[in-house]
């Protein structure tokens, strides 16, 4: 840590605000901790990130400032709290992110803040950084947090610089969100900029393909599974977001009073419950499954220990056995065990004109396809 006596420097600033947007979790970053731990100090604000069509990139990911006026009571940063505040300007940061991706270490960036004073003073700075590396030239890949309560003039200037925003949603229903902050306003503050940014991005509209994403906190208040995969339903089906991330609360990091604070929870529950709720994500947006269909248990929650596809076949024995030579895409894609890949192995097979006989056809074995072999016939 620095001294209190001196003015940090670029990099101290770095390793302080790009240790704090770990919380931020609005893109599909990849790193691990221990793959942290092993990093240098320069390294900490480089994540590895996992792309659409597979592989993996480096995207420069860094909160410009982590001064917040809110008092979000899970959120390590609000403004009650003891932590070094520091700032970088929208120079600082345009000049370190254009050295490192003309040294090929990134590709893009992903840049957020804390509300720092009010929400189009944040967004400002955002925007001057995310503008003067769109003046240098700069045509690559540009994540940007939108500020709670920015103004539509603020949220189109984003648009406008941005492959992708976000909007942290945090909580499902303005019942839970209540519980996390009361310094924002949950219809105001976050669902009329996450409908206005929907509205704006769509199809034909000004900024259509630009990206939208938005996060949950998982377990900060006392939402069930069921309220955050109702939300989730709504944001994909009407709103038509790109992707829905969650976030374990870990508790310790809010206040004493804060739901995840007292709930008897663990950590490690949060984590598998966070883990769960990725799963039925994916079985919505890939798999062709509903919201409706995803299976919980009488309160309201994913279980932890079958996946949700694996939970959804042993409620439904009339679906199987699944024919392997005769079943379409999305009925195999129900079989548990089975993903996207070795699906369109099968199909391409069938394709081809062969029969398959057993899983050896496949040229594939071992636990997973263990799973799938009672639920199907050849």
């Amino acid at each position: 840590m620095f001294s209190t006596l001196k003015t940090p420097d670029t990099f101290e600033k770095l390793e302080i605000l790009s240790r704090d947007a770990q919380y931020d979790l609005a893109c599909a970053c990849a790193t691990k901790d221990d793959e942290h731990r092993r990093r240098s100090r320069e390294d900490k604000w480089i994540y590895p990130v996992v792309m659409p069509q597979g592989g993996t990139t480096f995207l420069f990911k860094t909160l410009l400032s982590n001064e917040c006026r809110n008092n979000c009571k899970y959120c390590p940063l609000r403004a009650a709290s003891d932590s070094a505040r520091v700032t970088l300007s929208p120079q600082e940061l345009a000049k370190t992110f254009l050295a490192y991706y003309r040294q090929g270490r990134v590709s893009g960036l992903f840049l957020s803040s804390g509300a720092c004073k009010n929400p189009d003073t944040a967004m400002g700075n955002i925007n001057a950084a995310a503008q003067i590396l769109r003046r240098s030239a700069f045509r690559g890949y540009i994540h940007l947090k939108v500020i709670p309560g920015a103004s539509e003039q603020a949220i189109r200037h984003s648009l406008s610089l941005a492959t992708a925003v976000s909007l942290n949603i945090e909580a499902p229903g303005e019942d839970n969100f209540r519980q996390l902050s009361t310094t924002k306003d949950y219809v105001l503050d976050i669902t009329a900029p996450i409908e206005l940014i929907s509205r704006l991005t769509r199809r034909g509209a000004p900024f259509a393909g630009v990206h939208q994403t938005t996060q949950f906190v998982v377990g900060a208040a006392s939402e069930t599974d069921q309220d955050i995969l109702g939300s989730m339903g709504k944001l994909y089906g009407e709103l038509k977001l790109n992707r829905v991330y969650f976030s374990a609360y870990q508790r310790g990091l809010g206040t004493p009073d804060l739901y995840g604070e007292n709930s008897s929870v663990t950590n490690r529950d949060l984590l598998n419950r966070e883990h769960r709720l990725y799963q039925a994500d994916w079985l919505v947006r890939k798999y062709g499954f509903a919201v409706n269909e995803i299976p919980l248990d009488a309160g309201g929650y994913l279980s932890l220990a079958f996946d949700p596809k694996e939970h959804w076949a042993k409620l439904h024995p009339e679906f199987f056995p699944v024919n392997i030579n005769r079943a379409d895409k999305n009925t195999l894609l129900r079989v548990p065990g089975l993903g996207q890949i070795m699906v369109n192995r099968i199909l391409a097979i069938r394709q081809a004109g062969s029969k398959i006989n057993s899983f050896a056809a496949l040229g594939k074995a071992g636990k997973v396809i263990n799973k799938a072999l009672p639920y199907l016939s050849f």
